[in-house]
């Protein structure tokens, strides 16, 4: 891999939020602190669930005096919608925009230096009539873009950036256990706690009421995480996205998204004890898996209540 590469994302989608309210409206829906969100400053987030499940995630930035979220494509039509629930009389405007923004991931040493970023998460800044912004979960995950798609090309070529591999991304991704969108975790069903969204500062617990708000904060402050998404090292074939993880006879959690000997599971923290204090094996499939605790991720959830 050449030391400073990018990828176009076909995979990714923008929506853009404007309007007097739109700062407002955005800050009582998601997870994050929109009052952090601005030229210079990109977040990530999730839109909940009333019951404080995961239905959407994704990063948002500011430009030209409104908000853009690159979200999933294959859900951005989902997620337009539900914001839209929301609107009722606010001053707020909805529009899809992918056909006008190129995605781009960027990944290297030097990254950050060629797109005018100091490798600080979430620092944003103007590049190539758009903006970059170091990835806001983990600086290890690089830099990302939007970029006008009749300028994108020239200006990844001035920056001096050759073209990527979309599996090197994924493979260091799955080493640090970053979940991706509703590949990995449940739509309805997830809660953020258990796939990392605090140790990857998508959740600001200061910022007040929020749709799906109180069951997240009661869920870190009463120490209910059972269940952690995490890195696997596979060692037999890849376990297919929604294999059972067997601990034994007993169902210790699901394999998500994987590539090679590298995989996501969503496992309970009492079967990963079990199997590293007694010398017990997890299996899917025909598979033995050996989780993996990335620097960032915690697993001590319990506090005072």
């Amino acid at each position: 891999m050449s030391d400073t590469t990018a990828i176009l994302l076909e995979n990714r989608g923008v929506l853009a939020v404007s309007g007097g309210d739109a700062r407002e409206f955005l800050q009582g829906l998601v997870s994050n602190d929109l009052n952090r969100v601005s030229p210079t400053q990109a977040v990530h987030a999730a839109l909940l669930t009333p019951q404080g499940r995961y239905l959407h995630d994704f990063f948002i930035v500011e430009k030209d005096s409104r908000f853009l979220l690159d979200c999933e494509v294959g859900r951005r039509d989902d997620l337009l919608k539900r914001l839209k629930i929301y609107i009722l009389r606010s001053e707020v405007e909805l529009a899809e925009v992918s056909s006008d923004y190129a995605i781009v991931l960027f990944m290297g040493k030097d990254a950050s230096e060629k797109l005018g970023l100091s490798g600080t998460p979430g620092q944003a800044t103007a590049f190539g009539g758009g903006v970059a912004y170091g990835d806001p979960r983990l600086a290890e995950l690089g830099a990302r873009a939007l970029l006008p798609c009749n300028k994108a090309e020239a200006a990844l070529e001035d920056a001096g950036f050759a073209r990527g591999e979309m599996e090197d991304y994924e493979r260091l991704r799955l080493e640090l256990g970053v979940p991706d969108g509703s590949r990995d975790m449940e739509v309805e069903k997830a809660l953020l706690l258990e796939n990392g969204f605090d140790g990857l500062h998508g959740v600001d617990w200061e910022k007040g009421c929020y749709m799906g708000q109180e069951l997240t904060a009661r869920t870190k402050h009463r120490g209910l995480v059972k269940k952690r998404l995490m890195p696997v090292a596979v060692d037999g074939p890849l376990p297919a996205p929604g294999t059972p993880v067997m601990l034994g006879e007993s169902e210790a959690g699901t394999v998500k998204s994987g590539l090679d000997t590298c995989a996501l599971a969503l496992l309970r923290l009492e079967a990963v004890e079990s199997a590293q204090t007694q010398g017990e094996t997890l299996t899917a499939g025909e598979a033995r898996l050996t989780p993996q605790q990335p620097h960032w991720m915690k697993f001590e959830t319990t506090e005072e209540a």
